[in-house]
């Protein structure tokens, strides 16, 4: 079996020994980092199971790594436990705040750690590896789906799909009717995939209203006009008959203001290997991130392929 990796950031290299020492008792395997930069070189190309992150740190901080970590799409499910120093409260509130999944104070007793950490371990896997609305592959197996694709060095397309304007549908109508509309999203998807009769097809479903498809880049261009096709004609099934025939609904901005928002589209953003040599999945992440962005702000349905070459 496969030993699971574990990444343990610290500037005093005697508590990274002590780290180590302790972390050897369970068989992992222990990646070190003295500070808050060389941690996410690390955490961007290696495949980790979760980090042990100290608090205060030169460089980057326990905070501002965390935060760099959990707004990445693929690598928002790596866990991370946050290191503060004894009676530093502020400390644990910002690293919760910023997102690390659990804390522990210094200095540690070894067992209470080893015991935090199997308890995060167990949760993870637990909770990532299928969305539960959807039944769709979660972040977990999403993240080694790129990675083996990666690997195996044959071209591929990752798809980045997002629904605009959905938090003010939410708003409206409820998280009932919302996650009718992500399963029903779910379904197009999968119709669609079908449809074009590829085996090497992957979904998988990041959470909430975003997802990702993994396919071939020869297929690609069809299977996201049929999606947005297939959305757009859906679309308007969500709504009640007065918001149907309006176009639009009534919602609050965050000054407080009515405007009108328009109804559901979707948005793709499509990263390729036919361009650009990939050898990592944060080049896929930080490529997907960008165009998925540029879709969003076209009103409406579209993707967006990247076909850039990458400069030497």
């Amino acid at each position: 079996m496969e030993k699971q990796k574990i990444l343990v950031v610290d500037d005093d290299p005697d508590i990274l020994d002590v780290l180590e020492i302790t972390l050897s008792q369970e068989n992992y395997e222990i990646l070190k980092a003295l500070d808050g930069e060389e941690a996410l070189e690390i955490i961007k190309s290696k495949n980790l199971d979760l980090v042990l992150l100290d608090y205060n740190m030169p460089k980057k901080d326990g905070r501002q790594v965390c935060q760099e970590v959990k707004k990445d799409l693929l690598l928002s499910h790596l866990p991370v436990i946050m290191l503060t120093g004894k009676g530093e409260i502020s400390d644990k509130i910002h690293g919760l705040d910023a997102g690390a999944d659990d804390y522990i104070v210094k200095p540690f007793e070894p067992k209470e750690l080893l015991a935090r950490i199997r308890m995060v371990l167990r949760r993870t896997s637990r909770d990532l590896e299928a969305n539960p609305l959807t039944r769709l592959p979660g972040n977990v197996s999403i993240l080694k789906e790129v990675s083996s694709r990666i690997d195996k060095k044959k071209p591929f397309a990752v798809c980045y799909i997002d629904l605009d304007k959905f938090k003010a549908f939410n708003d409206k109508y409820g998280f009932e009717r919302g996650d009718q509309v992500i399963k029903e999203t779910a379904r197009i998807l999968m119709r669609n995939t079908k449809k074009l009769g590829s085996s090497d097809v992957f979904i998988g479903h990041i959470g909430g209203d975003d997802f990702v498809v993994i396919t071939t880049p020869n297929i690609v261009d069809n299977l996201c006009q049929e999606i947005i096709s297939d959305f757009d004609e859906a679309a308007p099934s969500f709504y009640n008959e007065d918001d149907r025939k309006k176009g639009y609904i009534l919602a609050h901005d965050r000054k407080g203001q009515e405007q009108k928002v328009a109804l559901i589209t979707v948005s793709i953003g499509v990263v390729t290997s036919e361009a650009r040599n990939i050898e990592h999945v944060a080049q896929v992440g930080e490529i997907g991130a960008e165009l998925k962005a540029y879709a969003k702000s076209i009103e409406k349905s579209n993707y967006v392929k990247d076909q850039r070459k990458a400069v030497s």
